[in-house]
């Protein structure tokens, strides 16, 4: 049936006005899905919306350093070298001590795969000599690629006043990793890293559980939200999804394959949706951007968000949402008939992590002896602590007998015997003394006037007896 411009049109607002009535994921959060090799915005909530980037900023900082690389000012196998400066910066990081030297093929996997803030600074000092000067790198960058809403003040997302984004710019970003350095484009989607017996996995959920994904980079601080910008290929198309503002780790990776799904998705009804054009043509929005640091790290939750969190999507920005959708693809399931949330809930396909590590480019039986030593260091050493245990006693019982710190640390068991020794002397004159006394109570007696003291005491039978024991006492200490 063909369908008149009038009645395309009301259809047009008919579910323009169930999507503004249902609740939707975009709600408190930006959201973009746009095809990768055209820019064609499939999707656009708040998409030119001003928001902090948190980590997706390594993008910007992948991108400006590779670059660098292509022009042939530094190579992948230049050693840099951790200043103070980076070894300072707030986790997530690798935690290098200041002076460790790391080549920017490492610095690039650590920074993109366990987020490290301190490598994102040891890049940005190695390329740009500086922080500030990296980061006006950084910016001209930007401007020459058209991310107009974007500005950088470091090179890892940390907070700081200036650093602002958009879905819409990191659109653009997006494409222009893809299209300007696919020749390096492993960097965005390692799905995990070791570092001696340290594994870290990529933080983006979708890499190794939706089919096809392909990169690249997530981010979160208290005033952004969880941010996520995901690309992923199927049958020869290519799709890049942003989300920011997500209540948690899990709810972004959700939201990225609903976008995604529904972009893959062979719909219907894509006529009833007005055309937006390309991800440039989108127009920005002079606004602030929002500051979701009670929602995230406030009192309300039970325990303040992080990066690493394994939450489960809460229940305004999961089922609902995903019946809303539903209406576009075929119930909102994901290839192999398993929903978003349950695809995202199994583990990753099965992968070997990327080795990397600290000094000179290493390989073959040099990178299996950096792993070894590494590893080595690593390794807990837990008997350390039950010797340290087991020797408190000894010495305890050592400085109770006056014996010397060195002989009751080398012997205990020595020291132990020696106080029994001197137990059983004195235990052995009082065993002589009371047989002779029981067998010859005239030399008692006779010892009763060498003693005026005790002879003082009345009762002299008690006297007899308490006299025994002093006068053994006083034989076992000239013979100790």
């Amino acid at each position: 049936m063909v369908l008149s411009p009038r009645l395309k049109r009301i259809a047009s607002l008919a579910v323009m006005a169930l999507l503004a009535g249902a609740p939707c994921v975009a709600q408190a959060e930006a959201l973009l899905v746009i095809e990768a090799d055209t820019g064609k915005v499939l999707q656009a909530d708040n998409a030119t919306q001003p928001w902090y980037p948190a980590s997706v900023t390594k993008l910007m900082t992948t991108y400006v350093t590779l670059q660098a690389v292509k022009e042939g000012r530094i190579t992948l196998d230049t050693l840099l070298t951790v200043s103070p400066v980076a070894a300072a910066q707030a986790p997530s990081k690798m935690g290098f001590r200041s002076g460790t030297q790391v080549t920017v093929d490492n610095a690039l996997k650590m920074m993109m795969v366990k987020s490290a803030n301190d490598m994102a600074v040891v890049l940005a000092e190695g390329v740009g000599g500086s922080v500030d000067g990296f980061s006006e790198e950084m910016n001209k960058t930007a401007q020459r690629l058209g991310m107009t809403q974007t500005s950088y003040v470091n090179p890892n997302g940390l907070p700081a006043e200036g650093q602002i984004t958009s879905a819409r710019d990191l659109g653009i970003l997006a494409r222009a990793i893809i299209r300007d350095l696919p020749e390096y484009e492993y960097f965005v989607h390692i799905p995990a890293i070791r570092f001696g017996r340290r594994v870290t996995h990529n933080f983006n959920k979708l890499i190794g559980r939706f089919p096809g994904a392909d990169g690249m980079k997530t981010g979160f601080i208290c005033a952004s939200g969880f941010n996520l910008v995901a690309s992923a290929t199927r049958n020869g198309k290519r799709l890049i999804a942003v989300v920011l503002g997500a209540p948690s780790s899990r709810a972004r990776a959700v939201h990225a394959v609903q976008l995604l799904e529904k972009g893959f998705s062979n719909t219907t009804l894509t006529w009833l949706r007005p055309a937006m054009g390309t991800v440039e043509n989108l127009a920005p929005i002079e606004a602030a951007p929002p500051n979701l640091r009670d929602e995230m790290c406030g009192p309300k939750r039970k325990r303040p968000a992080t990066e690493t969190e394994d939450e489960t999507v809460a229940s305004n920005a999961g089922t609902s949402s995903e019946s809303t959708l539903s209406f576009f693809t075929t119930a909102m399931a994901a290839p192999g008939g398993l929903k978003p949330s349950e695809m995202l809930a199994a583990a990753p396909a099965p992968a070997e992590p990327v080795i990397v590590y600290t000094g000179p480019k290493k390989s073959g039986t040099d990178l299996i002896a950096a792993v070894a030593v590494e590893t080595a260091k690593q390794t807990p050493k837990p008997r350390m602590k039950r010797t340290r245990t087991a020797a408190k006693p000894a010495a305890t019982d050592d400085a109770s007998s006056g014996a010397a710190p060195e002989a009751s640390a080398a012997k205990p068991k020595t020291a132990k015997r020696k106080t029994i020794v001197v137990d059983t002397q004195a235990a052995a004159p009082k065993t002589a003394q009371k047989k002779p006394a029981a067998a010859k109570p005239a030399a008692a007696a006779e010892h009763k006037p060498a003693r005026p003291k005790t002879a003082a005491k009345p009762k002299p039978k008690a006297g007899t007896s308490s006299e025994a024991k002093p006068s053994s006492g006083g034989a076992a200490a000239p013979n100790g």
